[in-house]
């Protein structure tokens, strides 16, 4: 007789017709389930292993806050840069408000440079930039270089890198950025097409979108002024920065003149762009559309407004302040907190300006101060205009026509005194010789008459010594007519 029972748990081996029911609930669904010892061990070993790198990453965190990376946790998703786990960082923007002797307080400069084709004017821009007395670690450069030509961008990296490897510990400067942004700019950069009157307004409006987007990328929290220099300056005093920041306003700008040629005049007012509202500007302004845009110096726009330029006098106090509504870009110092504050240059019509005018119109709607100091003079780099360049060959060619004609001049007068010699030496020979004949002649004749008084016989003078004489006398040339002058004659006649 077979056990009842198969299996030794004391259950059957196959399912009973019971078992196939799906509500049937047998003791069997709930034994215990055992688990080896050694899976118990391996469990609590792997646990304490990630604890143990758990921990380790928890004081790494606190030991190397700004190195530490996770890239095994990106997936090729992200790069270990973008996964980098930085601290955070506080600033207080009350200690970067800007001071009158920011040298003194380590107030750091942001200065912006905007360059297009500008590859002709780095040298003598860095050139400038190692002569300011500012201290150089203090000062942050920012370059944007935008549609340009020819090779600035590879010159511009070549003399920064040569700037921040120079020997002298006081040349470099703090950090430099270089960014490239194109904005469809085609008016040309010669001095027409930059400066006429039909391109001033998109011009205008695009230098503004540069600017914005070299001072948005640039600007930080530890900046208390920014500066904005243009490249072909030509020359300013090397403690520009320091006598700027000691009038201790929001906005200052200096006078912008340039040299010119002797011919026109030798200097001229340049940046035209720095001036004071008038009524007449005004009123102009209502006349005109939304969209117009006014700029100084041509006469399509008769603003009548006092400019800082026509103001300079050369022997005039260069700490002199004159408050104005419109700003020349050429050299701007602003506090950092005037661009915190969301003024910028607009580059739409903003009260009928843009660019560096709206600068100073939209500055001066939010409550900020902005000057310009009329006898504190910068000079901008002489530019010749193609009616300049027209009148200076023709200049060069006078002065070459005289230095020819000069030179005609003494090879001809050189080749008249070779052939005409002078007879004045010669003349005065003969001369002292035919009075010296004469004298001895008038003496002989004398003498022989005191002889015939006191009758003494006088010995007339033989042949021989009259043809000696005569020989004598005709050795005598006269210079003027290359002749033998009758010298015996002449002393008969005297006599």
């Amino acid at each position: 007789m077979l056990p009842r029972h198969n299996v030794s748990n004391g259950y059957p081996r196959q399912k009973s017709k019971f078992l196939k029911n799906t509500y049937f609930t047998g003791s069997q669904r709930y034994q215990p389930k055992t688990s080896p010892a050694a899976l118990r061990q391996k469990k609590i070993l792997v646990l304490k292993i990630l604890s143990l790198i758990f921990g380790l990453v928890i004081i790494a965190l606190f030991v190397w806050p700004k190195t530490l990376t996770f890239p095994a946790l990106s997936f090729g998703l992200m790069t270990s840069q973008e996964l980098q786990l930085g601290n955070v960082k506080y600033y207080d923007l009350s200690n970067v408000q800007g001071t009158a002797r920011g040298w003194e307080r380590n107030e750091r400069i942001l200065l912006c440079a905007p360059l297009r084709d500008a590859e002709s004017h780095l040298l003598m821009f860095f050139n400038n930039l190692r002569n300011l007395t500012y201290p150089h670690h203090l000062i942050d450069l920012a370059f944007l270089v935008s549609d340009s030509k020819d090779k600035t961008l590879d010159r511009l990296v070549q003399f920064t890198e040569e700037l921040q490897a120079d020997e002298d510990p006081n040349q470099p400067f703090g950090e430099i950025s270089i960014i490239e942004k194109d904005f469809g700019q085609k008016v040309n950069q010669d001095v027409e097409s930059r400066h006429g009157f039909a391109a001033q307004a998109s011009r205008r409006k695009l230098m503004a979108q540069a600017r914005n987007w070299l001072l948005s990328a640039s600007l930080r929290p530890i900046h208390s002024w920014v500066y904005w220099r243009d490249v072909d300056v030509e020359t300013a005093p090397f403690t520009i920065l320091e006598d700027l920041m000691r009038h201790n306003k929001d906005i200052i700008v200096p006078n912008v003149w340039r040299p010119l040629p002797d011919w026109l005049g030798g200097e001229q007012p340049y940046d035209l762009n720095s001036w004071q509202e008038s009524e007449t500007a005004l009123a102009l302004a209502d006349t005109l559309d939304e969209n117009a845009v006014i700029v100084e110096g041509y006469a399509e726009y008769a603003t009548w407004r006092p400019h800082l330029a026509y103001l300079r006098d050369p022997y005039g106090d260069p700490d002199m302040e004159m408050e104005i509504d419109g700003v020349g870009g050429v050299s701007i110092l602003a506090k950092a907190n005037v661009f915190r504050s969301g003024v910028h240059f607009p580059a739409f019509s903003f009260e009928k300006h843009a660019e560096t005018e709206g600068f100073g119109k939209m500055a001066k709607r939010m409550k900020f101060s902005v000057f310009g100091l009329p006898h504190y003079t910068i000079w901008h780099m002489y530019e010749p205009t193609v009616d300049d360049v027209r009148h200076m060959k023709e200049l060069e060619q006078e002065r070459l026509a005289r230095e020819k004609e000069q030179k005609e001049k003494v090879i001809r007068m050189k080749k008249i005194k070779e052939t005409f010699a002078d007879p004045n030496p010669q003349w005065e020979k003969d001369k002292n010789s035919i009075q010296d004949i004469a004298e001895k002649e008038k003496a002989k004749k004398l003498k022989n008459e005191e002889l015939a008084k006191s009758g003494t016989t006088v010995k007339e003078p033989t042949n021989f010594d009259s043809k000696k004489t005569e020989k004598e006398n005709k050795s005598i040339k006269d210079p003027v007519q290359g002749k033998t002058a009758d010298i015996h004659q002449e002393q008969k006649l005297q006599a």
